[in-house]
């Protein structure tokens, strides 16, 4: 949903310190003694075995937690993090977490990448810490058996499309209670936060530093909210606004996803003679509406895939939110608007890779959804979602019925604990690009509102979730504070690098 980010002896009193404050947070069944097993645990390094990771050095090592913070006597499950130590041993100044967001993406690899962006001195300076979030990865993960990757789709054009699309939401809600009822409520963003914080005492750290991209800037927010004496230096790429978290946070893509199609929709006319959308934008917009309202009639068939008008939207929603990708998505809407014409056509490339992913998954995508549903409370009147849809149809035809959808969370159990209220004036650098689809720009507004002591990076001019991969001006402003500590003096305005033609 929040797409992964950037495509390719202290212990012993601080466990004492910490499991004090966590008792403050939610769960004060649980006394410090209890959770003290758990802080002081020792963990055992080991070779990670994935290729980057391992050529990079890192090693990688299973924390156990509690799944339940409230009653740690429990269960206890297991939260993988990696760990690449500082080049100059002499220069260390701490660890740095980084996660990518999702929610529910894999994180043992991502703060190499974010590394490898930045240098600068962070890999030198700083332990790298990736970490696969509970019921992700290596994590304890958990699925639920769905026939299809993620609850995420388009209610489609009419009453039918909406009632199939609550007809699937509600099954893929009842297959996760059927397979992981008794655990799918701790899978929250909250109980997240603690295991970083067990993470943390288990490196010995008395404080941490993070970077979050996307959903991982909610969860960097919520930890500091919730331990806000263990924070150094954030940095949050492409932010969420915890004010409007979730559903709301959901609705505020399609306006900027509209306007980002009409971005590509610009590109793609220019390129008539290579791709046959239409000369214009308008005509280009009307070649892809209509190919959403014939799969509405019937499916597209290409090879053993049929392509609805639930599942096309969502090929638009990824395919516009990158200007470094719209090549990609006209190769790809191509092939749906040859197989659409009568032409036998079996997916090719990155279009086949979805299909494949969406349509025959190996894995689900359910532990984003378990995580969503658990830190907030969805509308569980479908009426509620049919008006809003109807309401948006006029300015987002094709993306309100995506973002105003009925999802799985319309169905869920209500969340064990109330959504995390963020208010304090942590030192923070946020990064917004205007042009942003996922998380929209006026996201990163309202965290920063909600965060006195942070600072404000905007990115114009380009459509792009995540600012560090695409400004340099951006990356020596994080750098400057990952070495010094300090913010700029005021907002800042950062322009994107050039696009390579």
């Amino acid at each position: 949903m929040l797409r992964k980010m950037f495509r390719r002896g202290a212990v012993v009193a601080a466990a004492m310190v910490v499991a004090g404050s966590v008792a403050g947070c939610g769960i004060s069944s649980a006394e410090p003694d209890e959770m003290d097993r758990f802080y002081r645990q020792q963990v055992q390094w080991t070779k990670c075995g994935e290729e980057k990771l391992d050529a990079a050095g890192a090693q990688c090592a299973e924390v156990t937690v509690p799944l339940n913070y409230s009653a740690p006597r429990d269960r206890a499950i297991t939260v993988t993090i990696s760990r690449s130590r500082a080049k100059d041993p002499a220069q260390r100044r701490g660890v740095l977490l980084a996660n990518p967001g999702g929610p529910g993406a894999s994180g043992l690899a991502f703060a190499l990448r974010v590394a490898e962006y930045l240098g600068g001195g962070v890999p030198d300076n700083y332990d790298l810490i990736g970490f696969d979030p509970r019921g992700v990865g290596r994590s304890t993960p958990l699925h639920c058996g769905w026939p299809v990757s993620t609850d995420m789709r388009s209610a489609g054009l009419d009453q039918v499309g909406f009632d199939k699309t609550l007809a699937l939401e509600a099954e893929l809600s009842a297959r996760c209670v059927a397979t992981n009822g008794a655990t799918q409520p701790y899978i929250t963003t909250r109980n997240t936060a603690r295991d970083l914080d067990v993470i943390r005492a288990v490196l010995g750290e008395e404080r941490i530093n993070y970077i979050g991209g996307s959903y991982g800037t909610y969860l960097g927010a919520v930890y500091t909210q919730m331990f806000p004496e263990r924070v150094d230096r954030l940095v949050y790429d492409s932010a969420v606004d915890p004010d409007r978290y979730h559903v709301p946070m959901v609705q505020d893509m399609g306006a900027p996803s509209e306007a980002a199609f009409d971005v590509w929709a610009a590109w793609a006319a220019a390129k008539d003679a290579e791709y046959h959308f239409g000369t214009t934008a308008p005509a280009v917009r009307a070649t892809v509406t209509g190919l959403i309202e014939q799969a509405a009639r019937q499916p597209i068939r290409l090879g053993e895939y049929d392509l609805d008008a639930h599942l096309l939207p969502m090929i638009l929603f990824e395919g516009v939110a990158a200007a470094r990708e719209y090549q990609d998505l006209a190769v790809n809407l191509r092939q749906i608007a040859d197989a659409a014409a009568g032409i036998p056509v079996r997916a090719q490339g990155s279009l086949e890779d979805y299909l494949k992913q969406a349509l025959r998954p190996q894995e689900d995508e359910a532990a984003q959804t378990m995580i969503l549903c658990g830190d907030a409370p969805a509308p569980r009147d479908p009426t509620w979602y049919w008006r809003n849809i109807e309401a948006s149809r006029a300015a987002q035809p094709i993306f309100g019925p995506l973002v105003n959808a009925p999802n799985g969370c319309t169905f869920w159990q209500p969340p064990l604990e109330p959504p995390t209220v963020v208010r304090n004036a942590a030192p923070a650098l946020i990064l917004q690009a205007m042009g942003d689809t996922h998380t929209a720009y006026q996201q990163g507004v309202g965290l920063h509102r909600v965060l006195t002591g942070s600072r404000l990076v905007t990115m114009p001019d380009r459509v792009a979730h995540g600012v560090i991969p695409q400004s340099e001006c951006a990356r020596q402003i994080v750098n400057a504070y990952l070495r010094s500590g300090v913010l700029p003096a005021a907002d800042v305005t950062c322009q994107p690098d050039p696009l390579a033609e």
